[in-house]
């Protein structure tokens, strides 16, 4: 079963990094990741761009906000289940 994440985000480089690592961390085998960033300047696209090959679509596209983001992000999702993080949340880990 697929899973696809979306994570919004707008000038949140401070805790990007974390909340993208936190993603493609999880060991679950079939997670869609999607990052919608609607045109950030303080350097979260170019934390998104260091990760690139492992996130499955990015967005860079302007939006009318949080909730268009999302919509925007779910939009290309293919999953079977859906759900987001924003870019000032980390998923937990178990291991």
């Amino acid at each position: 079963m697929r899973v696809s994440i979306v994570t919004i985000s707008y000038n949140q480089a401070r805790f990007l990094e974390q909340a993208i690592r936190s993603v493609i961390n999880q060991d679950y085998p079939d997670i869609e990741y999607i990052v919608v960033d609607p045109g950030s300047t303080d350097g979260s696209r170019g934390i998104i761009e260091k990760y690139q090959n492992r996130i499955d679509k990015i967005i860079f596209d302007p939006d009318e906000g949080p909730a268009d983001g999302l919509n925007k992000g779910f939009a290309h999702a293919t999953g079977d289940i859906f759900g987001f993080i924003n870019a000032d949340i980390i998923y937990y880990l178990e291991r």
